[in-house]
């Protein structure tokens, strides 16, 4: 009997690696073919000749796509005519099956309208896309509460207080809220105010519908301060004031608040996520490591982990939305075009300015290209008056704009994957660390681009997560749809009222 051939060293070693390992090293191995793709700036469309650099036999088939078919291939779904090269069909696949699942949007296509499940008192000043965000995060936050023992909440980058206000109020949870813009805190503070001045008049409210947990005068404590990256373990874990109303604690957290310095106002902040992984597993004597990426040594040891500047940007994209606007035709896909063009003209007036990050206005998409430049090349330093604008050259590239926006789309369909890797990145660093962890997409992508959750515990989390898509779907907000102005918290606008109607 012949005996069985052993396995390769690296077959071993492939066998021995968990199944997040496996994806983040065939993610590297993805994303290593296609790096000048990744790394590519769309703005330098013309001046790269970014079109020239894709594989030959793609070129023909994305320079006749229609941008309904680039949205099939998007999607996954295919598009009416399209005839794509095999190659382009097998990296759309590859970008697809190694990107984490974001989940199935699910219910009414309609963005989230007012949720009758949450209090009006926490509805006020939150829109329906928050209120679908804080209902699904509170309700993963209570079940880790309950099964952890844990009932003390430190939501960094708090912003308004909208998410610390449903778990405190909402769910009774002791909650301290650190915000470095303390414009933001005093607003916080003031909407706590509002409501527990509002507490003893709404009594009833609401109960028209399926009644409503109690809400409890349990204000969070709001932290004006910033995370100090040098600063030791027990600096950041100070024990919070009485649960109460009140001024703005003393930050405890290494310098005074504000965004001027250096501050991180928005919990989705790039950089942001890799502190607090440090903050909340090293222990005041262990080395610091890089905050961003990669943070684990199993990510940190693949051959070729590196991620640009460039990539690590794409993986903030919101694929479905890109996705929407290829399928309505959507005006703002000129803009990508349009800032190309404009950087081929500063370029030729003065090589040494690039990538200057310029804006010229949130509605760009809706000026004429001349009407554009005007705005534009000013914020270069550049008179628009010595620019050749209606030139044939400007002519030409204004022409090739359903190339840009397919360069877009091969752009996009990386983004994912991209995101997954970060994502893989941390939940490998925390699970060396011992904790026991989890990506969850939470929310429905559609609305909420950035939908995967990482949870960490330092107990299983099988009884957390079983049943929680059971659990929300009673807190969903598409199943809303009917919550008239009559039954809004004063002060808040129905999605139904005039107001909220397409124009």
């Amino acid at each position: 009997m012949a005996a069985a051939a052993r396995p390769t060293p690296h077959l071993q070693q492939h066998l021995e690696q968990s199944p997040e390992q496996r994806r983040a090293a065939d993610i590297i191995r993805l994303l290593t073919l296609y790096r000048p793709l990744l790394d590519a700036f769309v703005i330098d469309f013309f001046t790269d000749g970014l079109w020239a650099q894709l594989p030959p036999a793609w070129q023909p088939a994305l320079a006749s796509a229609t941008p309904v078919q680039l949205a099939g291939l998007l999607g996954g779904c295919g598009g009416p005519g399209a005839a794509w090269p095999l190659s382009l069909l097998a990296f759309a696949a590859a970008t697809r099956a190694l990107a984490f699942p974001r989940g199935c949007p699910g219910g009414s296509p309609r963005p989230p309208c007012q949720s009758s499940r949450l209090h009006p008192l926490l509805r006020r000043h939150v829109k329906p896309k928050k209120q679908h965000e804080i209902q699904r995060l509170g309700k993963l936050l209570q079940r880790l509460s309950q099964a952890t023992g844990c009932e003390r909440v430190v939501d960094i980058g708090a912003g308004q207080g909208h998410l610390s206000r449903f778990l405190a109020f909402g769910l009774g949870l002791s909650v301290t809220a650190v915000e470095s813009d303390g414009r933001l805190v005093g607003l916080a503070e003031r909407f706590d105010q509002e409501l527990l001045g509002e507490l003893g008049k709404t009594r009833g409210l609401g109960h028209k519908r399926p009644p409503l947990r109690p809400l409890t005068p349990r204000a969070p404590q709001h932290v004006a301060g910033r995370l100090d990256p040098a600063a030791p373990w027990e600096e950041f874990l100070l024990p919070p004031n009485p649960p109460g109303p009140g001024p703005a604690a003393q930050n405890p957290l290494g310098g005074p608040g504000g965004s001027e310095d250096g501050g991180q106002p928005c919990r989705g902040r790039r950089g942001l996520g890799g502190l607090l992984l440090h903050e909340a597993v090293d222990r005041p004597t262990a080395p610091r490591l890089p905050l961003g990426y990669p943070l684990s040594t199993s990510v940190a040891a693949l051959p070729g982990h590196q991620l640009s500047y460039r990539a690590r940007e794409a993986a903030c994209h919101a694929l479905e939305e890109y996705e929407g606007r290829l399928r309505g035709g959507s005006p703002h896909l000129r803009a990508h075009c349009y800032r190309a063009v404009l950087e081929s003209l500063i370029r030729a007036a003065d090589p040494a300015k690039r990538h200057l990050g310029l804006q010229p206005g949130r509605k760009a998409h809706a000026l004429s290209f001349p009407q554009y430049a005007h705005l534009g090349l000013p914020l270069a330093g550049l008179d628009p008056a010595g620019v050749p604008l209606d030139s044939g050259a400007v002519g030409a590239m204004l022409e090739q704009q359903h190339k840009v926006v397919a360069f877009c789309t091969l752009g996009q369909l990386l983004a994912p994957a991209v995101e997954t890797l970060i994502l893989l990145d941390r939940l490998l660093y925390l699970r060396e660390q011992g904790f026991h962890c989890a990506l969850v997409p939470l929310f429905n992508p559609r609305f909420s681009p950035r939908n995967l959750v990482l949870v960490a515990a330092r107990t299983p989390l099988a009884t957390v997560l079983a049943g929680l898509d059971k659990d929300i779907e009673e807190w969903d907000s598409s199943k809303d749809e009917g919550l008239g102005e009559a039954e809004s918290p004063r002060g808040e606008q129905s999605p139904h009222s005039p107001e909220h109607r397409p124009k």
